[in-house]
């Protein structure tokens, strides 16, 4: 049996007319009968009754073209996403990305994803510094978008655009721009880091800002997650320094003061991934 013995058999089943069944199938009458008589012998059982006159379905071809059509709804559903699929329409895209852009780049550029590709089903993760590169490379993730710039040679990385760090403190506070912070304003706060011991191109702007200002952090809390830090501050437990853009998600009570630090943000892929769905995606950028 083949697929189109099962058309030829569903196109007959609805015409029960062979000289019509064959001229919408662009066959001979003869080789549609062929057809009908080899799936008959194949499947051990008569699916018609013909004569000189009439065409009509046995019980058993009765049963099967109910249950064919069905079938090859789905086959024809089935084969309709695979093309999807190779043409990068349909699928899924798992993207990781930063907590700061959550307001400010990621949602444009989902936004584009969604209204090109309304199929695509899009997972969105937020990763530790550390894993990035790790699940980039064994496939646990196809985009990473990330403040360092990787140095592996099986990654692929493209410059989006870049914004200042900010100094973030509560509303109440007394450093109101950069004019109020010195050497000597710093030495009370306690600095909420979100460095860590690896080394990054991120993490060294932001040791270069604590050198700028000669501080000595006097901190018992890290943590690499922008949006816990602002809890964090809210709540009276110090200050920070994070990219200016978290200023987007409109947190009450917080106060977000531009230094003269500037912080890249690029975007990650495999150099080697033939996924075409990948391809459109990094299209859009």
């Amino acid at each position: 049996m083949d697929l189109h013995q099962f058309k030829y058999f569903l196109a007959l089943s609805k015409e029960l007319h062979f000289w019509n069944t064959a001229s919408k199938m662009h066959i001979t009458q003869s080789a549609l009968s062929r057809q009908i008589q080899s799936l008959e012998n194949e499947l051990g059982l008569q699916l018609f009754y013909r004569d000189k006159r009439n065409v009509k379905l046995t019980p058993a071809g009765k049963f099967l073209q109910e249950k064919w059509e069905i079938e090859l709804n789905h086959l024809n559903s089935l084969h309709q996403l695979a093309k999807q699929i190779h043409l990068g329409e349909s699928g899924s895209i798992r993207l990781a990305y930063p907590d700061s852009i959550s307001s400010s780049v990621l949602p444009e550029f989902i936004k584009k994803i969604v209204h090109l590709y309304p199929k695509l089903k899009v997972e969105l993760l937020q990763l530790t510094t550390e894993n990035e590169e790790e699940y980039l490379k064994n496939y646990k993730v196809d985009i990473v978008f990330t403040r360092d710039l990787t140095s592996s040679p099986t990654i692929n990385h493209k410059k989006l655009n870049h914004e200042n760090l900010s100094f973030v403190v509560p509303d109440h506070h007394v450093f109101r721009s950069l004019e109020d912070i010195t050497e000597q304003s710093l030495k009370k706060e306690k600095l909420i880091l979100t460095t860590q011991d690896h080394n990054s191109s991120y993490n060294d702007i932001v040791k270069e800002i604590i050198t700028s200002y000669n501080m000595q952090p006097d901190s018992s809390i890290q943590c690499e997650f922008g949006s816990t830090v602002i809890s964090l501050i809210k709540n009276g437990l110090g200050i920070s320094i994070l990219p200016y853009s978290y200023s987007l998600h409109q947190y009450v009570g917080i106060r977000f003061i531009p230094l003269p630090f500037v912080t890249a943000l690029y975007i990650n892929w495999r150099n080697d991934d033939p996924n075409p769905i990948l391809k459109n995606i990094l299209n859009l950028i």
